[in-house]
């Protein structure tokens, strides 16, 4: 690899190959090779023959970018990736008294260009003498010239930019040049022993993960959600243990609730019952997850699934209610119990009807329905999203739940 001084190193090296390649021509011996940038290569009334290196731009090398510095991490450390870069020159041709008895540019851009073309790779001893105290002639990869076409396009957009009027010119890029990072290598300890008690790897037959997995949630009657109470099924694998419980998670609540699974467990379906919890389990979407205890191991967590805790409507059903002055307040109750800041309607029908507000922890919800017309409705409780229940799943054939209505006069 190189330090900071690699970019300096490739120019400077340019610079003796076209001095060297370049005055071997008997009618260019008094060619200079300047450094400059374009708009102050052609200073001070110069007209012999000359040929400037300007270094217009540099990229990241894209095969080097995430790679670990070769030569200096061994296998099991960890290093940060070389700065690689891929450097663009434009080699311009400024003939003795500008062209004026013979196009010396273009006799200078030919040796130019010959002498780039017999010698596309830089050698380490050629880079050593071109700039002290460099070390790129040290590099993993030895750098590379090659040629870049310039469209009529990009000329006529690079040379207004440097404020100065076209001269003639070809493009190499110079790739690639790798600068160490300063970073240090992370070296970790030999290993001693493998595993618990030096016993090795574990090893599994597939390669599935040996860690507990919720794949299905299934609630019961086909139903979309559960109520509290009910038994659900979680299918998945690795779900067995010695002490296996069902973690339920909800934004409204402080903490997960957790709930043993049902002795009928297996490795491959937990069967557990959502906690019946009117005031503390809130209707709503959860994420569920098993959690597998094992003796002598640390406790596995699965990964998490939605569950859709709906409410029930728990007032006599149907419902009547009469309009007066064009409103229709219909009040009802509800399980599990509804927290203030939860967001509550009545679908009746096919309006949404907010319910008034509260000031506490409650079952008893109020809507008042504005515009209200006479006729019978289907009524569905909606809270934090999750509708209660409407559809009777259970038959072959699914019907609406008759009674879930309520009757406006």
């Amino acid at each position: 690899m190189s330090n900071p001084a690699a970019i300096a190193a490739v120019t400077a090296t340019i610079r003796n190959l076209l001095t060297m390649g370049v005055t071997t021509d008997p009618d260019l011996v008094d060619t200079t090779v300047t450094m400059r940038p374009l708009h102050l290569a052609r200073t001070n009334g110069n007209s012999a023959n000359q040929i400037n290196i300007f270094l217009y731009h540099v990229t990241p090398s894209g095969s080097w970018r995430n790679m670990p510095p070769p030569t200096t991490v061994r296998p099991g450390e960890s290093g940060a990736p070389a700065l690689g870069l891929n450097l663009y020159y434009l080699i311009t041709a400024f003939g003795r008294d500008n062209d004026a008895q013979r196009p010396f540019s273009h006799q200078l851009l030919g040796r130019a260009m010959s002498t780039l073309h017999d010698h596309p790779l830089l050698g380490a001893d050629e880079i050593k003498a071109a700039l002290p105290d460099n070390d790129l002639w040290n590099q993993a990869e030895r750098v590379r010239f090659t040629l870049q076409p310039l469209s009529i396009d990009d000329i006529g957009k690079m040379w207004p930019g440097f404020h100065t009027e076209y001269w003639l010119s070809v493009a190499y890029e110079a790739a690639v040049v790798l600068i160490d990072s300063t970073r240090s290598i992370v070296t970790p300890l030999p290993v001693l022993t493998r595993g618990q008690s030096d016993r090795g790897i574990f090893s599994l037959a597939n390669a599935l993960a040996p860690f507990p997995t919720i794949e299905s949630v299934t609630p019961p009657n086909k139903q979309p959600a559960a109520l509290l109470g009910d038994e659900i099924k979680l299918g998945g694998r690795n779900l067995s243990g010695d002490r296996v419980s069902v973690k339920f998670a909800n934004p409204r609540l402080a903490s997960p609730i957790e709930a043993p699974v049902d002795a009928a467990s297996s490795d491959s379906e937990v069967i557990v019952k959502v906690p019946n919890d009117p005031a503390n389990l809130p209707a709503g979407l959860y994420t569920i997850a098993v959690v597998v205890r094992k003796r002598d191991e640390p406790d596995h967590t699965s990964n998490e699934m939605p569950l859709s805790v709906a409410p029930r409507i728990t007032s006599n059903l149907p419902i009547a209610a009469q309009i007066v002055q064009s409103a229709v307040t219909i009040s009802l109750s509800c399980a599990p119990q509804v927290r203030p800041e939860q967001r509550v309607s009545l679908l009746l029908g096919s309006r949404e009807i907010p319910a008034a507000p509260r000031a506490a922890l409650t079952d008893q919800l109020t809507f008042v329905v504005t515009d209200a017309v006479a006729g019978e409705f289907w009524i569905r409780l909606r809270i934090d999203g999750v509708d209660s229940q409407l559809v009777d799943r259970s038959k072959p054939q699914p019907s609406f739940i008759a009674e879930q209505k309520a009757t406006i006069t």
